[in-house]
């Protein structure tokens, strides 16, 4: 039975706008519920036989290690992502800015990579660059912490989402001294004489065992919007390694609405209303409900916060349920 899940991004922002065909769907869906974590539930979808779904690190590093061959496959038992973001210094507390994970030109990443490797030499990490100029942190043993995606911490104070656990004082303390090196860093000064926000904090978060191989997928991604499903679109090295392809994987972002109904992901980044969102209902949402209608898909999910709402060809039958502004179904 194949679904299609789409994930979008419910960030609060003064100007949002309505989304009428978005608000019609949530309004009439057979269900909604709460998600602990939404990768895992999407990963459902695509890898119904996978026992756990990677951590997002990992499979960072694999796509990484795949791409460029045997660079990265050496040491290292533990890795981490390290988001760069722009902290905003309060009275008494951090914030994320609301806009404040950014991203890095590739030049800058094997800059900062490069630079952290010089500076923590004998700290037992190392950084390399992953597939998409991300940077990741490879520790020489497991790490028991836990910690917090920051795209759940945009425009919140970070003190109660810093690293928990046995080995969360390592890990506070290296991203505290990193804040240290990243004031007045040469990447930095750059980025201000280009118009662009400073780092001036990496991120730690998504932390697991390196891997030797990935799930098998049964489906398709278009995951550019997220630094996990990206690694799963068309023509990515986990695909293309054949490290767990399945039927209708690499039909990526440009063949979704043509492909042949397969279960999926799709991960965009835009916010609904906003013009964007006219083209991700013409190429995703437009061609799910056709194909709930002729049932070759069995459900559409949407998610967006830790809410997810599942659609079934049942949904246009429940014309009496009076859609609200899409926000208010994830708050």
């Amino acid at each position: 039975m194949s679904t299609q899940y789409l994930r979008f991004f419910a960030r609060a922002a003064p100007d949002r706008l309505r989304s009428p065909l978005l608000e019609r769907l949530l309004a009439r869906a057979d269900e909604s519920c709460a998600v602990s974590d939404w990768r895992v539930d999407a990963f459902r979808a695509i890898a119904p036989d996978a026992q756990a779904m990677p951590a997002v690190a990992a499979a960072a590093l694999f796509a990484a290690r795949s791409a460029v061959g045997g660079q990265y496959a050496a040491g290292g038992e533990w890795v981490l992502l390290a988001t760069p973001v722009h902290y905003l210094a309060e009275m008494t507390n951090v914030r994320l800015a609301a806009d404040g994970i950014l991203a890095l030109r590739a030049g800058e990443a094997e800059n900062l990579a490069d630079d952290f490797n010089r500076v923590w030499h004998d700290a037992g990490v190392r950084c390399v660059v992953g597939k998409f100029a991300e940077l990741l942190c490879i520790f020489d043993r497991p790490l028991r912490a836990a910690t917090h995606d920051p795209e759940a911490i945009l425009d919140h104070h970070i003190d109660g989402y810093l690293p928990g656990g046995e080995d969360a004082p390592r890990l506070r303390q290296l991203m505290s001294e990193i804040e240290m090196w990243l004031f007045d860093h040469p990447v930095n000064r750059g980025r201000l004489a280009d118009g662009l926000v400073p780092v001036n904090g990496l991120w730690l978060w998504g932390g697991g065992a390196t891997l030797e191989a990935m799930p098998a997928l049964r489906g398709w991604v278009a995951g550019g919007g997220d630094p996990f499903f990206r690694l799963f679109d068309a023509g990515d090295s986990l695909n293309a390694t054949g490290a767990g392809a399945g039927a209708g994987a690499g039909a990526g972002v440009g063949a979704g609405a043509g492909a042949a109904a397969s279960s999926a992901v799709i991960v965009v980044a835009e916010s609904p209303g906003a013009p964007p969102w006219r083209e991700i209902e013409s190429r995703w949402l437009l061609p799910a409900l056709e194909q709930l209608r002729s049932r070759r898909l069995v459900r559409l999910d949407l998610s967006a916060g830790a809410r997810c709402y599942r659609v079934s060809a049942r949904w246009s039958r429940r014309f009496w349920r009076r859609p609200r502004p899409w926000w208010e179904a994830f708050e």
